[in-house]
C-alpha cells in the first residue's frame, strides 16, 4: 500500500541549515524552494534581491509551505552572509568554479550551523558572494550541459548534506 504524508513513518527532525538565494526570482523556483525547505526541515530560507515575489504563481508551486516555513526576503545578500558568519555559520556555495569541490567528495568538517548559498537561475552566485564562502561545491555533470535547475541542484545538495549530518 502506498503511504501518504498522514501515515508515513518518517521521523521528524530539524537541520541547522539556512538556504540563502542570490537573486532567485522565478516564481515556480521560489515556490519549489519553499517546499524543499519543508521537506528537509531546514531552519530558514532567505531570498536575497530586489525582484523576489511571493505571489499567486509561487503559491501554486509551494503547496502552502510559505505559511509555515521560516523565510524572509532581504535586499542585500552581502549583509545576510556577513550576519550569518558573525553567528558562526559555515557558508557553502553551490557553484561550478575552478576551485569547487565535487559534492560526491565533500565532507562536512563542522558542527556549526550551515548556510547553503544558491545562485541566480542564469548567472549563478555573484563573484563577490563566492569570495565570502567557506567552501564551494558543485554537482558533477555527465551530459552536455554544465548546469541544472537550481531547485534540482539544491535538492541533491541538501540530500547529501543532511545525510552527512544524520550519520
Amino acid at each position: 500500500m502506498q503511504l501518504s504524508h498522514y501515515n508515513s513513518t518518517f521521523k521528524k527532525q530539524e537541520h541547522q541549515i539556512t538556504l540563502v538565494c542570490d537573486n532567485i526570482s522565478n516564481a515556480p523556483n521560489v515556490g519549489s524552494l519553499l517546499r524543499l525547505a519543508d521537506a528537509f526541515a531546514i531552519e530558514n530560507l532567505i531570498f536575497c534581491g530586489e525582484n523576489v515575489s511571493l505571489g499567486k504563481r509561487m503559491k501554486k508551486t509551494s503547496r502552502s509551505t510559505e505559511n509555515y516555513v521560516n523565510h524572509a526576503i532581504k535586499a542585500d545578500i552581502n549583509e545576510v552572509i556577513q550576519s550569518l558568519k558573525e553567528k558562526d555559520y559555515h557558508c557553502i556555495g553551490l557553484e561550478i568554479t575552478n576551485n569547487s569541490t565535487d559534492l560526491r567528495y565533500y565532507k562536512l568538517n563542522t558542527d556549526t550551523p550551515i548556510a547553503l548559498v544558491l545562485g541566480h537561475e542564469s548567472l549563478g552566485i555573484s563573484e563577490n558572494v563566492l569570495k565570502l564562502m567557506d567552501a564551494v561545491v558543485h554537482i558533477n555533470m555527465y551530459g552536455n550541459n554544465s548546469s541544472m535547475n537550481v531547485v534540482q541542484a539544491a535538492s541533491i545538495t541538501l540530500y547529501e548534506l543532511t545525510k552527512q549530518l544524520n550519520s
